[in-house]
């Protein structure tokens, strides 16, 4: 596939590095010639140098035959300019652009080909937003990804002493848990990736990721570790797009309050949100902290622009009392040194969005792609279509499909129900298969696998 990259930034670097080891051609558009350098270093990709959004710039990236432009720019308007121009000029069959200002996204019929010609539209605050909903939702949790629109969910949790299947064989998790059917389907321990056969054994430490149905999760992860009571009492450092949007969401069922510096935003926040209480003031002031009864917080979340600013503000709530500290960091190189230590979870905006990309750069009916432990692994939700003939899956039995190395599927969602995988469970037309993928560089194997033949009609 001939992709088009503009911006080259932590997303457009992530996505052309996720993409150029797939077989892709990938061109990445920048106004940074250092930046691009880096890349081009590093990477098997092409490189041009300009704005994306000057048609002979993206002449140059080699537009008239593309088949995917992604629009990944610090600018909205750069983004939306560019999708135009590859519309009009260029004829470009998919356009996915990053657009974050709210005042674009809440106008309807804007994005329509009659108007903005924008196929897809990535907002990176919403998927952030709605990734720490979930982490709130499931007090010890380090992620929760949503499957088939929520009807089943792969959850990673880190397995502690006292756990009652921590020391034991994984194959007696059903005879802990006889009426809960589950998969684990990863799991990693001192950062090595392991796949989950019946004689492993779980150890304290380890990072353990497993599917079930929604309803399922919580009497999965009490096998893992001691489940923790769920949270009240929430505090957000950061008034900016992603603070305001995960208090409007949670703040008719948790206590919420939010910790701005700019008096502006405070005022706007203040009017615009209905029972979230709003401080003016440092996330990094002790005393305001002590004052607003930091002890006694279930969550501190660090949700500001600075990545310095959010572990110095979540170092400090921790030592003064927070039960739990979140903490978004926009450098990828920060992540792995902070979590698991005095920060519980750290999270990052470019490995959350890069999953909804992937989504519509993959080929084959795949209908969502999530970025596993930060990028190690992957997990797919691909819809099965065809028949025996025309199939290399519908009408087989798992055990008997040739999956890549280290491929396993976890789940089938056949209409309503969440069908937990085992060897002998056979998939489908019109299942929702979802699979686990511990080495990306098989990803187009899982898509020719998927894909239907010529005798299907």
């Amino acid at each position: 596939m001939k992709i088009i990259i503009l911006g080259a930034g932590q997303v457009g670097g992530t996505l052309a590095e996720h993409l150029a080891g797939e077989a892709n051609d990938i061109t990445v558009v920048d106004t940074d010639g250092d930046r691009l350098r880096v890349l081009s270093d590093r990477l098997d990709i092409r490189t041009v140098q300009g704005k994306g959004s000057f048609p002979t710039v993206l002449r140059q990236a080699g537009a008239d035959d593309a088949d995917m432009l992604v629009a990944v720019t610090n600018s909205d308007e750069v983004n939306m300019i560019a999708c135009q121009v590859a519309y009009t000029l260029f004829h470009t069959p998919t356009k996915i652009a990053r657009v974050r200002e709210p005042a674009y996204l809440t106008r309807t019929g804007l994005f329509d080909n009659e108007a903005i010609p924008i196929d897809v539209l990535i907002s990176p605050e919403q998927v952030v937003t709605n990734y720490i909903k979930r982490l709130i939702e499931y007090p010890g949790a380090l992620q929760v990804i949503d499957f088939a629109d929520g009807k089943a969910q792969l959850v990673a949790v880190r397995a502690y002493y006292g756990g009652p299947l921590v020391g034991q064989q994984l194959r007696q998790l059903r005879e802990h848990m006889p009426n809960v059917d589950t998969r684990v389907a990863a799991i990693f321990r001192r950062d090595r990736a392991i796949m989950p056969q019946g004689d492993t054994v779980i150890e304290a430490d380890d990072e353990v990721f497993f599917i079930a149905a929604k309803a399922d999760i919580r009497a999965v992860m009490s096998e893992m570790r001691r489940l923790e009571e769920g949270y009240k009492r929430v505090v957000i450092a950061g008034g900016g797009n992603i603070g305001e949007r995960l208090a409007e969401a949670i703040e008719s069922r948790y206590q919420v309050k939010i910790i701005e510096m700019n008096p502006a935003r405070c005022r706007y926040l203040s009017e615009s949100l209905e029972s979230t209480i709003v401080l003016h003031g440092s996330s990094s002031d002790r005393d305001l902290l002590v004052e607003e009864n930091i002890k006694d917080a279930d969550i501190f979340l660090a949700l500001t622009n600075d990545d310095e600013a959010n572990i110095m503000s979540s170092l400090l709530a921790k030592r003064l009392g927070a039960r739990k500290v979140m903490t978004l960091i926009n450098n990828p190189a920060y992540v792995d040194l902070i979590q698991g230590g005095e920060i519980d979870i750290a999270i990052s905006p470019q490995l959350a969005t890069i999953g909804s990309l992937l989504t519509h750069v993959r080929r084959g009916d795949i209908e969502s792609v999530h970025s596993l432990r930060r990028g190690a692994a992957e997990a797919l939700e691909v819809i099965a279509h065809g028949d025996g003939r025309s199939s290399k899956v519908v009408g087989k039995a798992i055990k008997d499909i040739s999956l890549p190395s280290g491929a396993s599927i976890g789940a089938i969602i056949r209409d309503d129900r969440v069908l937990i995988a085992h060897d002998v469970s056979v998939i489908e037309s019109g299942d929702h298969v979802i699979l686990f993928l511990m080495d990306k560089k098989h990803i187009r194997d899982v898509e020719r696998l998927f894909q239907v033949g010529l005798t299907f009609f």
